[in-house]
């Protein structure tokens, strides 16, 4: 295996176990770790579960000049994106000898941008997670490893934000020697064969009208979709124009 470079952006339940990953397995590869603000779960496993050096961790928040000038000091092959909610620009992304690699959780070219686990149910497009690199286009970079899972009727926004979570891990886990050796195919999106959703997208796509005509899939596939509780659910509006929210659950059963 090659001497590596590594930085990572790391953030939740993902960010925290891919790092955790790396520590336990190649804490010489992993130089510095950068987390969202001071609440992050990634920066209380650091502090409270390893022994990772404090001043290798940046705060996202204070990520200005002179910090980038540390990063640049580091000289990482690798950026790593680990489930991480903000978008890379420049001088950030001419940084890394490679490249910036980055987790994304729906089967792309489908679901760029937002809210992959809403839009896969209600536009019935294929789902799974994506390691790419990242360019200058959200999500539109060079795959180089993907899982497809399959959606089932029993599905909701948050069992597919569950599930992608642990195909995520495994995706990476399984293939993080190859991404050090070099060992992959980058593999050019056709983005005009995928999808792409703005996050605030999400909100007016959520609302039933009462007099409005749905197709039974269709309804069902939109309550399903932003079945994720304790957020908000699907909603409507009654004659006095007091709000109601939804949620279904859909169980399989025997057949009798």
């Amino acid at each position: 295996m090659h001497k590596i470079s590594l930085t990572v952006f790391a953030d939740k339940y993902v960010g925290k176990e891919a790092i955790r990953y790396l520590l336990e397995n190649y804490p010489e590869h992993v130089k510095c770790i950068v987390v969202t603000d001071e609440q992050s779960e990634v920066l209380s496993f650091l502090i409270n579960e390893t022994d990772f050096d404090e001043n290798y961790i940046l705060l996202y928040t204070d990520l200005e000049k002179e910090n980038t000038q540390f990063l640049k000091g580091i000289n990482p092959d690798y950026i790593l994106l680990a489930w991480w909610p903000f978008i890379i620009k420049e001088p950030i992304l001419l940084l890394p000898q490679v490249g910036i690699i980055n987790f994304h959780p729906s089967l792309l070219p489908y679901n760029r941008g937002k809210h992959y686990n809403f839009w896969t149910i209600v536009e019935d497009t294929p789902f799974g997670v994506t390691i790419h690199f990242v360019d200058n286009s959200i999500d539109g970079g060079d795959i180089i490893f993907q899982k497809e899972i399959e959606k089932t009727w029993e599905d909701t926004g948050q069992t597919l934000y569950q599930r992608a979570q642990k195909a995520m891990l495994e995706l990476f886990i399984k293939n993080y020697k190859n991404i050090v050796d070099h060992n992959y195919k980058r593999i050019r999106q056709d983005i005009n064969e995928g999808s792409f959703h703005y996050g605030n997208e999400l909100e007016p796509a959520s609302q039933v009208f009462l007099d409005k005509e749905y197709k039974a899939k269709n309804l069902l596939n939109l309550l399903r979709a932003r079945t994720f509780p304790p957020y908000p659910g699907c909603y409507f509006y009654n004659e006095k124009g007091e709000k109601f929210e939804i949620r279904i659950e859909i169980k399989k059963v025997d057949a009798k």
